[in-house]
């Protein structure tokens, strides 16, 4: 839900940081689709975050980009990748709380 919610509004302020992590995160479903194990992947874009969730980043895109983290957690057991929140550094203490509490549903959910 609150991917979904803020999504369109940052894809709305900040399209060409969406555009780029858009792309990091197809390259990161590429290498899992061939195999890789979802912690075990090495990008530049990819940032290890607390409970096995991933940052994505916006390196790579084109121009002066704004630091840009698209926040995702890889589900081995349901070969799922949850999209969780996109922000910036300014909203990151908040969206890695975001986070924190997600992965505890999903987990819980799986109990």
């Amino acid at each position: 839900d609150k991917f979904k919610s803020k999504f369109p509004r940052y894809k709305k302020s900040h399209p060409n940081e969406v555009m780029a992590v858009v792309d990091n995160l197809d390259t990161y479903q590429g290498a899992l689709r061939a195999g890789a194990k979802p912690m075990i992947v090495h990008f530049g874009f990819l940032h290890r975050e607390p409970q096995g969730v991933v940052a994505i980043d916006q390196s790579g895109g084109e121009g002066s980009l704004k630091e840009t983290r698209l926040y995702a957690y890889p589900d081995e057991g349901e070969n799922t990748i949850h999209l969780i929140t996109i922000g910036d550094k300014g909203t990151q203490s908040d969206d890695l709380e975001d986070c924190r509490k997600f992965v505890k549903e999903i987990r819980k959910g799986a109990e």
